[in-house]
């Protein structure tokens, strides 16, 4: 048996190459996800997810030693989420299944007779079996650990944790219930009463069985935070404005305000209001709430006065906010620290293409660097004892979580889940690269050399695009699965003998917010395809790069600039994967913006369409492969059977891989290795 698997790995490395690998191994590594801890300070936990089988995984303290306590072991393409510690640490409670559609329909990627829900569950943090309590989804635990509120069907329901089979809908509400919030006393509840073009801030009394609206109005009231001592409510305010609509550039707006409310009595009052300009349209944050009710009765709430996404703080009182985290940067994974003294955060200062974690102490604008070196760090969560946990990452090494000593070193959580097979020691550097656009803007990518280089030869090259667009590619493995599989993927296609440039292109995120609200963006002029072009012809400059095979590949508004690319420029580019990419901006805007209608907007439709790759099909003559699950969310999957109907009409090459019942990040690992199998046969057919 040995001398056969020798001799099979002899006859493998002869054919592959000593250092290649395939995409089956490249995205072998478990990716993390949902890193909590317990009160107890004793328990660490978070989500795996190793192709395509989700589990929850555990450390105790003092080794913190991370093993499974779910025993999953097949991918049915149901996720994991929404975890939560018991207050003493024994039990988890999560949630198993994805969301809905605008029909109500659970995901179903395997295209099972027997319809998957979405359920919350808990589990002994020992493991063993699983019990499910009810259907639903964004369970949250009272203080006291005795009840859950959780939302089915868009209303509000709880159940005590030691008696499930008592649960009951809390109350009835019109509209859709969403980010509860308990009190820290247990006897009261906060939620947010979603009312299509407006939202209120609720609050249930339990006692009394009433609800307390705080001040409604016609805005959108959002982000509920709690006093320590249950007595008031910080959110935000944000004015309505109906006829902004995404995907066209947004640098200012009514200007959006804190308040705090009284949940006793529902009035209210207006602590802060951003200024008018830069600042004034509200800019999110990657957090469990957008607002934080600290110590010493400060907010801390994100804020771009100066262009940059950063933290402020003010006191409840009112008052000139206080910057928390200077410099050309932007934070954007937030945690408030176990005392709520002093908050921790991801940012790009000083490493504008990575992330590393930093802390502020609330008291001065002189934030302290955690993580250093040439990985990417997000998630930082802090427990009692002041330990701190992360997720981490370099460009040879995937995801993974880790505690961080007191000299910021870090320390692997699970040093074993990381499997042999996984091509560590082949993997690229990717080289940050900028080059400027035919209108000066300065645009970043990472830039992978063929394994094999030799600056004396001729490359095929590709471009990467990512979605979002509010994205941003990092000289790492990033911190969301799908680019993670993105990067992943270029890291591969370099190992194959491709030059390979990831472009983060304008409106992403990363470089301030004249470069994510760059003019003229998207529907509403696709200014960003200067840089499409701006990174071709910095391929076509090189020597090493075979110009006559330059393609092009991405996913969602990545596929919409693929596809922009093989329409406006069939010269340059010699072909191209478009994964569930946009062809018509006024399809895609519908599904985010239902009562939008071009027929009423005329002017803005006409430009939404010539921002789209369909009013160039005629100049589409490039081979293209469409990858499209059809159950997807995002990117209707109308945009691909449009799509092909023009392309036959004049035709032109395409190839197609369709995922029945598939979402728009797919649910099932084998369709991520199919998809990207795919895309790496179709350039080899069209570029070699």
């Amino acid at each position: 048996m040995n001398k056969y698997i020798l001799h099979l790995s002899l006859v493998l490395s002869v054919c592959r190459g000593e250092n290649d690998f395939t995409i089956k191994e490249i995205l072998s590594a478990p990716f993390p996800s949902n890193l909590i801890v317990s009160k107890n300070s004793k328990k660490v936990a978070w989500i795996y997810n190793k192709k395509g089988v989700r589990n929850i995984w555990i450390a105790h303290n003092p080794k913190y030693i991370g093993y499974p306590i779910t025993k999953h072991e097949k991918d049915i393409g149901e996720e994991i989420t929404s975890l939560i510690f018991t207050p003493n640490g024994n039990k988890i409670i999560f949630v198993r299944g994805a969301g809905p559609n605008r029909k109500g329909e659970i995901p179903n990627p395997t295209s099972s007779p027997d319809w998957p829900k979405q359920e919350i569950c808990i589990i002994s943090s020992k493991g063993g079996p699983i019990t499910v309590l009810d259907e639903g989804s964004y369970p949250q635990l009272s203080s006291n650990g005795e009840f859950i509120a959780y939302i089915k069907k868009g209303q509000v329901w709880s159940l005590p944790i030691m008696d499930p089979k008592e649960k009951k809908q809390q109350f009835v509400i019109r509209g859709i219930a969403a980010s509860l919030r308990w009190s820290p006393d247990n006897k009261k509840l906060a939620f947010v009463s979603k009312r299509g073009d407006h939202s209120f801030i609720g609050i249930y009394h339990f006692d009394l069985n009433q609800i307390t609206y705080l001040s409604p109005s016609v805005d959108n009231d959002q982000e509920p935070a709690w006093s320590m001592d249950s007595q008031h409510i910080a959110f935000i305010k944000i004015p309505n404005e109906k006829r902004i609509l995404p995907f066209e550039e947004r640098r200012t707006g009514l200007p959006w305000s804190i308040h705090i409310g009284n949940s006793n009595t529902g009035k209210t009052k207006m602590i802060w209001k951003a200024k008018e300009g830069i600042g004034s349209v509200f800019r999110s944050i990657s957090s469990n709430n957008q607002i934080f009710w600290a110590q010493n009765d400060q907010i801390i709430f994100p804020y771009e006065g100066n262009g940059w996404t950063h933290l402020y703080s003010i006191p409840t009182k009112g008052g000139e906010p206080k910057l928390l985290t200077p410099g050309k940067s932007e934070v954007q994974f937030v945690s408030l620290g176990a005392n709520r003294k002093k908050v921790y955060f991801s940012s790009n200062q000083n490493d504008i293409d990575r992330q590393h974690v930093w802390v502020s102490n609330l008291k001065d604008s002189k934030p302290k660097q955690i993580t250093k070196g040439k990985g990417i760090e997000w998630a930082p969560i802090e427990n009692q004892k002041g330990e701190l946990f992360i997720f981490a990452s370099n460009y040879n090494s995937p995801a993974h979580p880790y505690i961080v000593d007191k000299t910021g070193k870090m320390i692997s959580l699970a040093k074993k889940s990381i499997p042999e097979s996984f091509p560590t020691d082949f993997l690229n550097k990717p080289e940050q690269i900028k080059i400027r656009a035919s209108d000066g803007i300065e645009i970043h990518g990472q830039l992978f050399l063929p394994s094999d280089y030799n600056e004396n030869k001729k490359y095929p090259a590709l471009l990467y695009f990512h979605g979002g667009s509010r994205r941003q590619m990092l000289l790492g493995f990033h911190h969301r699965g799908y680019y993670h599989n993105a990067f992943a993927m270029n890291q591969y296609l370099a190992n194959q003998g491709y030059m390979v440039l990831s472009v983060n292109y304008r409106s992403g995120i990363g470089y301030g917010m004249e470069f994510r609200e760059a003019l003229n963006y998207g529907a509403n002029g696709a200014s960003e395809y200067k840089d499409v072009i701006a990174a071709a012809l910095y391929l076509k400059s090189r020597k090493d790069v075979n110009t006559s095979k330059i393609g092009l590949w991405g996913g969602s508004y990545g596929g919409y600039l693929t596809a922009m690319g093989l329409a406006r420029n069939s010269d340059i580019f010699a072909a191209g994967v478009d994964i569930h990419g946009v062809h018509n901006w006024n399809v895609v805007i519908k599904n985010f913006r239902p009562n939008y209608n071009s027929e009423q907007r005329k002017k803005f439709a006409n430009k939404a369409f010539d921002s789209s790759p369909l009013a160039f099909i005629d100049s589409w003559k490039s081979p293209v492969l469409l990858i499209h699950g059809d159950d997807d969310r995002n990117v209707p999957f109308s945009e691909s059977v449009d799509l092909v109907e023009s392309l036959r009409k004049k035709k032109v090459y395409f190839e197609q891989l369709i995922f029945p019942d598939e979402v728009h990040g797919f649910l099932l690992h084998n369709n991520w290795v199919l998809a990207l199998e795919a895309t790496d046969d179709f350039f080899k057919r069209m570029l070699d």
